[in-house]
């Protein structure tokens, strides 16, 4: 019961905050943005960052079952802000999450409906479970890549992002993910394959152009673009080529 109070407390005091920083102007042209069905109170990025980590500070590391029960508190009211600070809050402790949080962490990325929410979730969140235990995540992922939900298909995509693009990760499932979604027509789909081979390019231009190369000729136009912004002059040019055929 102490715990589901300080939950309360503390979902109460982000929500006083968001509101607190709302801007009537913002929320509108935001919606529209986004295409977004929820209400929208017009809250920056930053400045919800910032009131989940004064809500819900790292130190002392709070318990796996507060960061949940906040999260999940925060998320079950159709509010944009509410939801994006529900997923700060599961990205700022994430080091508590395991393996055993996914089904609820799928359910958010399944309502999240919007690549601002499952930015968040997928790289952020996800990611760090799959790095810290690739054995029980990756069957998961493996599984969220052949989902009918194009939403889950990118989250299976964006958990890979972020050690590929410090230099390491799971190049292997990154390319096998890609190779079964090559040629969808979801412009998702395709900008979040393109995103990850323009970032781990930036490290290794060469891993990047080897793998391209063959496949360049039936890849999207908004995957290539993206895919060949760190190349070397002479690799964009071999793509290119290539897809001029």
């Amino acid at each position: 019961m102490g715990e589901q109070r300080a939950a309360d407390e503390v979902v109460d005091e982000i929500v006083g905050a968001l509101r607190a920083a709302a801007d009537a102007e913002r929320a509108v042209q935001e919606r529209a943005y986004l295409k977004s069905s929820l209400v929208h109170w017009g809250v920056r990025v930053p400045e919800t960052r910032a009131i989940v980590k004064r809500a819900l500070p790292r130190r002392p590391a709070p318990s796996h079952d507060l960061v949940l029960a906040v999260a999940l508190a925060l998320w079950a009211e159709p509010v944009h802000e509410r939801r994006v600070a529900a997923c700060h809050v599961l990205e700022q402790h994430e080091a508590v999450l395991g393996a055993g949080d996914l089904p609820a962490l799928e359910r958010l990325l399944r309502e999240a409906r919007t690549w601002a929410l499952v930015d968040v979730i997928a790289p952020n969140v996800v990611g760090p479970l799959h790095d810290r235990d690739p054995a029980a995540v990756g069957p998961v992922l493996d599984a969220w890549n052949a989902d009918e939900d194009f939403w889950v298909r990118r989250a299976s995509l964006l958990a890979l992002l972020v050690p590929l693009r410090d230099g390491g990760g799971d190049w292997d499932r990154f390319t096998r993910y890609a190779d079964a979604c090559w040629s969808e027509t979801e412009f998702f789909i395709r900008k979040a394959i393109g995103w990850i081979l323009r970032d781990t390019g930036k490290r290794r231009p060469d891993l990047v152009f080897t793998w391209l190369l063959p496949r360049a000729a039936t890849a999207s136009g908004v995957t290539i673009r993206e895919a060949v912004k760190p190349l070397r002059a002479e690799q964009r040019a071999a793509i290119e080529a290539t897809r001029r055929g």
